[in-house]
């Protein structure tokens, strides 16, 4: 069996990429987690993963880091982790890669937290333009290959790399339009996001440095976490 190696569900957006393609495809694995913060260092991550950081797929003896790297691996071995429509295929292939290389404003000013509300204090140029790209983005796909998902009728990887923008739009209540707007409700309303929410709320683990981040960012409207 595949073991996944996440880190914290509240800020790992890049851990909740693979879990919630292997999620939504019904494919068995096993999940490791540990936690940013305390006890936890580069060091540690080492142990399992070449980087130091998440995700890191372990598969007997094979080790895949890098989120993009890992849904190609899985892709291989797995019908349904990329649309079989060559046209859809390739689209969706070039949004994940965008997601994976780019956006870095909506990185800087919209730090991932499933479990805190949070009224942004400024909205820079660079933020509204990696917003309006996503929005752009996500219609386009909706539109062309048909919905509900980005590349037609069923979840895919390109899906799974945009699904941290979901909860990212429900923490700093940011605006998109009709189409965008609905597409991010739906990815929430996935069992397996509802699932990865849930944990997240439960974690009692903090780390300072994403903490000082969403603090920066905006006013807290509401701290739905436990502990």
């Amino acid at each position: 069996m595949y073991v996944l190696h996440i880190a914290n569900k509240n800020y790992s957006s890049w851990s909740l990429r693979p879990w919630v393609l292997l999620s939504e495809l019904g494919i068995p694995f096993d999940e490791q987690l540990l936690p940013f913060g305390e006890g936890s260092n580069w060091a540690s991550f080492r142990s399992f993963s070449p980087t130091g950081r998440v995700p890191c797929l372990h598969d007997g003896e094979t080790v895949v880091w890098e989120s993009i790297a890992i849904v190609e691996y899985l892709a291989e071995r797995h019908p349904g982790v990329w649309p079989a429509d060559p046209s859809a295929r390739a689209w969706a292939r070039c949004a994940a890669a965008e997601m994976h290389g780019g956006f870095g404003a909506l990185r800087e000013h919209c730090s991932m937290s499933c479990g805190v509300r949070i009224r942004l204090h400024e909205m820079p140029a660079a933020l509204r333009a990696d917003i309006a790209r996503i929005d752009e983005l996500w219609s386009e796909g909706l539109a062309r290959f048909g919905g509900p998902f980005l590349a037609g009728d069923t979840f895919t990887a390109v899906d799974a790399f945009y699904a941290p923008v979901a909860f990212r739009v429900q923490t700093y209540g940011l605006e998109l339009s009709r189409e965008a707007a609905a597409y991010a409700a739906r990815l929430l309303s996935l069992p397996s996001m509802g699932r990865w929410q849930a944990a997240s709320l439960a974690e009692t683990w903090r780390d300072l440095a994403h903490e000082d981040e969403l603090k920066r960012a905006g006013t807290w409207l509401e701290d739905l976490r436990h502990g």
